[in-house]
């Protein structure tokens, strides 16, 4: 029997493959559709502090290989996420919860993982920080293409809450790693990588945007082998443990990132087609421990030979 057990920053997990915030709603809703004893974790779509309505209709378009979006983070708010949502979430299923926030300064960051940690909520079991935010009261310039910046924001996470603390770091950079470090300069536990890549799709019929926000972000299969490259570079820069994600849609997408360097895994846009997408991708990685000779999961993080 292979152990599948795996410590993400402190987040214990019982396997190494968990669900990308944005493409399983707030958790419950493949219930019936999901074996979710095959996860070690659920991450829920973005919160921050006040309902947020997201970006006009459409806002998703299917390209070759994957799909580019523009949800634009609609969510309910924290408020009815921690008294509504996350009770319903623990009747229902016994897996942690990752909960990914933003914000659109330092202060609403701060403030909505405070807020999180206050609660105490038992099946919430880590913060994962999507930086990938203007901050509006810096003339709108992203957390996560300023290293400085990104410091002073997950600094502020870091005295707001206890929780184990990933950030979900942006892909367009031209190196991951003064960002990695920056992130573990500044008291987080983890790295969520990588977040979607900016991406434009145009209908040459009408010549315009496809999408009702010009552009979105790009994820799915054509994306993987940016991201193991950014999760190489990160595990290479910093000791912090990374949950990798990109274009994971079976075993050996995710035996990839693992040996590249991630702890866990996890699985986004495949599950839109395939709802039993990571339960495949956890049978996979204890097949190919078991042909391989590993005896832990974790023993493929960072188990490349070169």
């Amino acid at each position: 029997m292979i152990d599948m057990k795996v410590n993400l920053g402190g987040l214990e997990m019982a396997t190494p493959v968990a669900t990308a915030s944005g493409t399983f709603g707030y958790g419950t809703e493949y219930v019936g559709a999901v074996d979710y004893s095959k996860l070690g974790a659920v991450t829920a779509k973005g919160i921050r502090v006040d309902p947020w309505p997201g970006n006009p209709m459409p806002r998703h378009a299917e390209v070759p290989g994957g799909l580019v979006n523009a949800i634009g983070l609609q969510g309910t708010g924290v408020d009815r996420f921690l008294k509504v949502t996350v009770p319903w979430y623990a009747k229902q299923v016994k897996v942690p919860l990752i909960v990914n926030i933003w914000g659109g300064s330092v202060d609403e960051y701060a403030e909505v993982a405070g807020r999180i940690d206050a609660c105490a909520h038992p099946s919430i079991g880590a913060l994962e920080m999507n930086v990938s935010c203007p901050n509006v009261k810096a003339g709108g310039h992203t957390f996560g293409q300023d290293p400085k910046i990104l410091h002073d924001v997950v600094s502020a996470v870091r005295k707001a809450t206890k929780l184990p603390l990933l950030v979900k770091l942006a892909p367009n950079v031209p190196s991951i790693v003064p960002y990695a470090k920056a992130c573990e300069d500044a008291g987080a536990d983890g790295l969520s990588l990588i977040n979607t890549i900016p991406a434009m799709v145009i209908d040459i019929e009408t010549r315009r945007p496809v999408l009702a926000n010009r552009t979105g972000g790009l994820s799915g299969r054509c994306v993987h082998p940016a991201a193991v490259k950014l999760v190489w570079d990160a595990h290479n820069a910093t000791r912090l443990p990374i949950l990798a994600m990109g274009g994971v849609y079976d075993a050996k997408d995710a035996i990839e990132f693992m040996l590249a360097g991630a702890t866990a895994v996890a699985v986004g846009t495949a599950v839109f087609s395939s709802p039993d997408a990571a339960g495949n991708v956890h049978d996979g990685i204890a097949d190919y421990c078991e042909r391989h000779g590993f005896s832990r999961a974790a023993d493929l993080t960072g188990a490349l030979e070169v």
